[in-house]
């Protein structure tokens, strides 16, 4: 099937994206295209202006300082796994990164098309929830940073304005005591997750001090489950205390549940709490070093 007809743009810097994307309401942004050029194929979007920000060098690359990690939005999937940066800063995104779709896919797309598109059975969003990354979000009037908390709002739907750009992503370095992981559920076809679940966890003196959990798959937008969380707070993470808490996972799911043929609702929602178990056990474990 083939996309239909487009005016074509490449922009080579920031600031000329900004001014393609104020010339061109409505213009699609093509990074990776791992997400765009299907869309564009099933007819499902027919956008007039298609820019390509896939060359601006600015946009590109990891780097550490300051007790921030920061991530150009045209970081690959590839790249966040085998970053020695993000590994030791922010597990959970470099192995959510890793279990996304095959080598092809995790070559070609990038961070920022991944969080912008919004896909709610997509991996990041969930793991940049847990890890309390912020968006840099860049216009011809200027930036502003959104926490990812807040740039999820629903079904493919973001914060993200028109003539808005997703630069680059920052990270808080690991700190002494954090430890954070992913797992999921993956769908054996398309390794969409089923259910995906972050954890960043921190431990002082043998007890949790501040956990963050973050569910997805199952709903529109990365869910937190402050249950979960308010539950290994004060404890030592054991196993039965990780346990208990995990089982509180489907009561902070709400009733914005999704389900297919592959997966019901209720199924989802009945085994939600073992990949939160596998997650926060595996934080836990990385709190020591």
């Amino acid at each position: 099937m083939f996309a239909p007809e487009f005016s074509y743009h490449r922009a080579s810097s920031i600031a000329e994206a900004g001014r393609l994307l104020a010339e061109h309401p409505g213009a699609k942004v093509l990074a990776g295209g791992h997400s765009l050029i299907p869309i564009l194929k099933l007819r499902l979007a027919a956008p007039a202006v298609v820019i390509d920000i896939g060359r601006i060098p600015e946009m590109k690359g990891i780097a550490a300082g300051n007790g921030t990690v920061t991530i150009g939005a045209l970081t690959t999937h590839a790249e966040l796994a085998s970053s020695e940066i993000v590994r030791a800063n922010a597990r959970a995104l470099a192995e959510a990164a890793a279990q996304i779709g095959d080598p092809a896919v995790r070559n070609r797309g990038t961070i920022g098309g991944n969080v912008a598109h919004a896909d709610p059975a997509s991996d990041l969003p969930q793991a940049l929830v847990a890890l309390g990354a912020t968006f840099r979000l860049t216009s011809p009037e200027g930036a502003r940073s959104v926490a990812a908390e807040d740039f999820f709002e629903g079904l493919m739907t973001t914060s993200l304005r028109e003539d808005e750009l997703l630069t680059s992503i920052e990270l808080p370095a690991a700190g002494p005591g954090r430890g954070s992981a992913y797992a999921k559920l993956a769908h054996p076809a398309s390794r969409y997750a089923v259910i995906g679940a972050a954890a960043s966890v921190t431990v002082a003196g043998g007890k949790c001090t501040a956990a963050s959990v973050v569910l997805g798959g199952l709903t529109s937008r990365p869910t937190r489950a402050p249950s979960v969380e308010a539950s290994l707070v004060g404890q030592t993470p054991s196993e039965a205390v990780i346990a208990a808490a995990a089982k509180n996972a489907a009561g902070d799911l709400g009733d914005d549940l999704m389900g297919d043929i592959y997966a019901s609702e209720e199924y989802r929602k009945a085994v939600a709490h073992v990949w939160v178990r596998r997650a926060l056990a595996a934080a836990a474990a990385r709190c020591a070093g």
